[in-house]
């Protein structure tokens, strides 16, 4: 899958917040789809769609072991999508640099042309 392609999948799967809850909940380790399905109030299938959805996206990975068929975080995805923002996040820092600076030369003035009166 094309980058653009897979960060497109990765935040169309991170837009719902119930996949986002199952994301943190497998961050603390696999788990089955019986368990993720617990606190919330849908079904096991509704659960499974969107543990598909997540499969897709790349960000998660299910097995079988048995009759168990745990699911488990895959941070892949998620480190694109980091690399993504922090490119914005650069250019914002950038910017809040500079109107730092400009608030300082502001309150030096201030400052200055107070202590002239």
């Amino acid at each position: 899958m094309e980058t653009a392609d897979a960060l497109s999948a990765t935040f169309a799967a991170l837009a719902d917040p119930t996949r986002r809850a199952i994301l943190a909940r497998l961050a603390r380790g696999e788990t089955s789809v019986g368990e993720l399905a617990k606190p919330f109030a849908i079904s096991p299938p509704a659960i499974t769609k969107h543990l598909k959805v997540l499969e897709r996206a790349g960000l998660i990975t299910r097995s079988r072991e048995r009759q168990w068929r745990p699911a488990r975080l895959e941070a892949g995805p998620l480190r694109e999508v980091s690399d993504w923002v922090a490119t914005y996040r650069r250019h914002w820092e950038e910017r809040l640099d500079r109107l730092d600076d400009y608030l300082n030369t502001l309150q030096r003035e201030a400052k200055d042309h107070d202590g002239k009166k």
